[in-house]
């Protein structure tokens, strides 16, 4: 899969959407399943070209640019990830007040989704008001943040607080994710998580884990929502 990956990014960095599609095209075509795409492919790429912008070798438009195509190749992958076993289980996914980031957490939205899970991914800049309000109509079994930009930080443990306060009967359980959870291992505990995550597979391992041990199953049929 690192050879998928170099000749992923090269097509990217040559802004050749069509080129990476065929990259990712071919690789799926040998057999390679779109779970691995996500994890061996999408993810690595993405952190390089974060670095290499962090480092001033590409533009902001070229991170942009790669960010798209590889959110269009994702959504055209969509058909392929749809579980036909439900575990009427709910996660209701956003990335934290100004947070633009959000191609991490749709990734972690389509795991769940792989996982049977019914997901309602708000996508990016989603306040506390909206949050809440979205996480009363749905009644999430876990609410997901992500934060990418160290300085959001402070937001989401001020949205933790309000999830806590406000989202009750029942209250879902809350996992964090992204790059400042990376660096400090116990970041996600000071700010009032219950889980956190480094990636999407252990993002449904961790959830499955957690609720199993607050006694919730895992099994059912439903109705695969992804929003």
């Amino acid at each position: 899969m690192p050879r998928v990956a170099e000749a992923y990014l090269h097509a990217l960095l040559a802004a050749d959407r069509e080129g990476a599609r065929q990259v990712v095209q071919a690789a799926l075509q040998s057999g390679v399943s779109v779970r691995d795409i996500y994890l061996e492919v999408f993810q690595p790429v993405q952190r390089e070209v974060g670095r290499l912008w962090l480092l001033n070798r590409v533009t902001v438009a070229m991170e942009h640019f790669c960010t798209a195509a590889t959110q269009t190749i994702m959504t055209e992958l969509y058909p392929r990830i749809l579980s036909a076993r439900r575990i009427q289980k709910t996660l209701l996914a956003a990335c934290v007040g100004p947070e633009l980031h959000e191609i991490g957490m749709r990734m972690v939205a389509d795991f769940f989704e792989m996982g049977g899970w019914d997901t309602y991914f708000l996508g990016s800049g989603v306040g506390a008001d909206r949050l809440l309000a979205a996480i009363r109509f749905r009644k999430p079994d876990l609410v997901a943040i992500s934060v990418t930009m160290t300085y959001y930080v402070a937001q989401a443990k001020e949205q933790i607080g309000c999830i806590r306060r406000e989202a009750r009967n029942p209250a879902p359980a809350i996992m964090v994710g992204g790059l400042p959870f990376l660096a400090d291992a116990e970041l996600w505990r000071s700010i009032g998580a219950d889980l956190w995550s480094p990636d999407a597979r252990h993002a449904v391992e961790s959830a499955s884990a957690w609720l199993l041990g607050k006694g919730q199953t895992m099994s059912g049929e439903g109705t695969g929502r992804h929003g």
